[in-house]
């Protein structure tokens, strides 16, 4: 029950002596769940190589556990391939169980006919927690396996993004999806005229005078792209290598129809 009882049995079955732990929990997964934390998670498998749940004086259960890396089930995108443990049934091979790492978080996820709902739900739960920080209204919609919508209120926008997409990128690689912003509420602004230059890894947004400390709403072929705070060189500053910079230069060399709108008026001094 102890810790110091998991580390010696940990060491024991790494140091390659066969041994059988008895450990009472109402589930096998329960008995999974009490090793994690304890120990890194790609050792478990190596500690744990199958389990017996025994209820009632019989065998209910057999699982064996293997260790591999791979696209969890339910995402599409091979970049998000990841340490994992499999958790099969141990006479048929059914995989049933899971076992990963996502966000900063350990998961254990069902492996069902269902199995993206859960995921989606996860995943939209765990954006939430980090998106509410700006807006505590926040909504989050997992359109794939791989993508999510996020809307928030016109203010929080900038926020959100971050400097050069510096905090929507940081969010995607913690998360490993992809994710778009956009206001809950569209309003209707006023168009305004724009230049757009390339610099370096970056691209400029340049604006009259009259537009300096205005927030604005940037379109491609009449979808969102994203908002922004003109600063005080009257211009918007967008990394290439961030998802609404790569966007926007698309749209560039393929001349498509880029608009921005005016949505709030000049700030106070």
């Amino acid at each position: 029950r102890k810790s110091e009882d998991f580390e010696v049995f940990a060491d024991m079955r790494l140091a390659g002596v066969g041994m059988v732990g008895v450990l009472h929990a109402s589930s096998p997964l329960d008995a999974i769940q009490r090793f994690i934390g304890r120990v890194e998670l790609g050792m478990i498998p190596h500690i744990l190589d199958t389990i017996i749940f025994v209820n009632a004086g019989a065998i209910v259960k057999v699982y064996e556990l293997n260790l591999t890396v791979r696209v969890p089930t339910g995402m599409v995108e091979q970049d998000l391939a990841r340490p994992l443990i499999e958790v099969r049934d141990f006479e048929t091979g059914r995989l049933e169980y899971e076992i990963y790492t996502f966000g900063e978080e350990n998961v254990i996820v069902p492996v069902e006919a269902e199995s993206s709902d859960g995921i989606k739900r996860l995943a939209e739960e765990r954006i939430l927690e980090v998106v509410r920080r700006f807006d505590k209204n926040a909504e989050v919609k997992v359109t794939s396996s791989n993508s999510a919508l996020v809307r928030v209120d016109r203010s929080a926008i900038p926020l959100l993004i971050g400097k050069s997409g510096s905090t929507v990128k940081e969010l995607e690689r913690m998360l490993g999806i992809s994710i778009d912003v956009e206001p809950k509420i569209r309003s209707i602004g006023e168009h305004v005229r724009f230049d757009i230059s390339e610099q370096g890894n970056s691209l400029y947004i340049t604006f009259e005078d009259g537009v300096v400390n205005r927030s604005v709403d940037v379109y491609i072929d009449d979808q969102y792209l994203f908002s922004a705070m003109v600063g005080k060189k009257a211009r918007i500053k967008v990394s290439k290598d961030s998802d609404m910079g790569k966007r926007l230069l698309q749209a560039l060399l393929t001349n498509s129809k880029i608009s921005v709108l005016v949505t709030q008026n000049r700030r106070g001094n």
